[in-house]
């Protein structure tokens, strides 16, 4: 049974066809019921008559391969798929939100929603990143919002996966992508490059933004290689409450070098996060387009142009991993702070598209309010961000590769946790202090860090008689005042 044959009522494979919802150039999409699923579900047929874009049947192909093998909020969950010798078809779940494409009819959309959906989006390739997928059409069509406010990434036809042969590389030779949103290096045919999706969510963001593409819609190989050579206006040309945080992200997703942007997906989704951690370069300063004479040197020099070193995903994301330093900058030994700064040095020399956030915990009470100054008058809160950037400054990052972070929460463990999994950090080195009897029977923080977060975790010890020969704070100090939190 072909798409063309198929009608509201046909079964296939005991899938019911229930009402045909999008009807596409390349495939067909039904909802459908199930005896045996409850869950709510959309069939997606291919388009098989003859004169067809063959890479539509390829790109149908790689989506039965890919979409098994993804899991998790960000995709839409695989339920079933029907072979070619009989009738092709892939049966999804049905996600319930909506797509981003009618948002770019409302654009420019307000600046706060623009980076909440941009910090979303982010988060979501930086998990499929993770299962070693390049979606490599990411656009608003092929972004969904569900209900809960997670963003999900649909139609993996033209993706690429790390363990999986590529079939449109091996079929096909031109440039495979949406007009708008291709990135320079797909242009030369590279399909391996994860900061592809990052070029596609800063076209993204940038029309969201500001109401206009900032390549236009090019349908010619000679208007793709314009983006090579010509830079796009600066967002804030176009608006100028465009906050300059803002226009260094947007413009950093942009490069035309894949190595100019962000490293990794993780990355970009702390920044949209963070956006008063984001630091600014001369992207943000900007206030018109490059001129002729370096429009004319990047044609030159965009001329026979090739690709560089090319790495899979997994070895991208492992160069660009988010490291936590949790550091107990008030109660923590010289000692401890020294060896929590050679533990963090060695990692991110062996790392050097890291970004390291320095991060300490301000216990405040469950309930009830407590003063946020000290019995010197001075600002807690400050204080500790203070003592941060002291125990950093021997590091000597640069300070697009350096955040820091005071968190106030009741129960410091679960706040390192919960910070970790939120911002998508890889790996966390903090300290443990000395045990006593007190300390065994409530459990320490760094323990708990270890059994709760869902990353590596690092601890570093110091020998007990060199933390008690610096006379470390006692743990009983007055809750209003300085109370620690004792992880290191």
């Amino acid at each position: 049974m072909s798409a063309g044959e198929l009608a509201a009522g046909s079964v296939i494979d005991g899938f019911r066809l229930e009402e045909c919802v999008h009807q596409g150039g390349m495939a067909t999409l039904w909802r459908v019921t199930h005896a045996a699923h409850a869950l709510p579900m959309l069939m997606k047929v291919p388009r098989l008559r003859y004169g067809d874009d063959p890479a539509a049947i390829v790109g149908f192909e790689v989506e039965q391969m890919i979409l098994p093998r993804l899991v998790g909020p960000h995709v839409p969950r695989f339920v079933a798929a029907g072979d070619f010798t009989v009738q092709p078809y892939l049966v999804m779940e049905y996600v319930a939100g909506r797509s981003l494409r009618p948002r770019l009819d409302e654009a420019p959309l307000p600046i706060g929603e623009v980076a909440a959906i941009g910090a979303k989006v982010a988060t979501a390739l930086a998990d499929v990143h993770r299962q070693h997928v390049i979606h490599l059409d990411v656009k608003p069509s092929n972004i969904m919002l569900r209900d809960s406010g997670e963003a999900v990434l649909v139609d993996f036809g033209l993706s690429h996966h790390d363990q999986l042969p590529d079939l449109l590389a091996e079929q096909f030779q031109l440039p495979m992508g949406t007009g708008p949103y291709i990135a320079p290096e797909q242009v030369l045919g590279v399909r391996e490059e994860p900061r592809s999706d990052l070029f596609a969510l800063g076209v993204t963001l940038y029309h969201l933004v500001t109401g206009e593409r900032p390549f236009g819609n090019p349908t010619s190989l000679g208007g793709l290689r314009r983006r090579f050579y010509r830079d796009p206006e600066p967002p804030r040309a176009l608006r100028p409450d465009v906050p300059r945080w803002l226009q260094e992200v947007i413009l950093r997703c942009l490069e035309v070098d894949p190595d100019a942007r962000y490293a990794s997906a993780a990355q970009l989704a702390f920044d949209l996060g963070h956006p008063e951690q984001v630091p600014l370069t001369e992207r943000a300063e900007r206030a018109h387009r490059d001129g002729a004479l370096t429009v004319v040197r990047r044609w030159f020099q965009s001329i026979g142009r090739e690709h560089g070193a090319r790495h899979s995903v997994a070895e991208q994301l492992s160069r660009a991993p988010i490291i936590v330093a949790a550091i107990d900058v008030i109660h923590g030994a010289p000692a401890l702070a020294e060896a929590l700064r050679t533990a963090v040095r060695r990692l991110i020399a062996t790392e050097p598209e890291a970004r390291l956030a320095c991060v300490t915990v301000l216990r405040v009470p469950r309930i009830g309010l407590d003063s946020n100054v000290d019995r010197e008058g001075r600002n807690r809160h400050v204080k500790r961000l203070i003592g941060l950037k002291h125990w950093a400054r021997e590091l000597g990052l640069p300070e697009e590769r350096i955040t820091f972070h005071v968190l106030e929460a009741p129960d410091p463990a679960e706040a390192l946790v919960e910070y970790a999994r939120n911002n998508h950090v890889d790996h966390i080195v903090m300290g443990a202090r000395g045990n006593s009897s007190l300390r065994r029977f409530l459990g320490s923080v760094s323990a708990r860090v270890v059994s709760e977060a869902s990353c590596t975790v690092t601890v570093v010890r110091v020998p007990e008689r060199e933390t008690a020969a610096q006379g470390v704070a006692s743990p009983g100090h007055d809750a209003h005042h300085e109370e620690p939190w004792s992880p290191l």
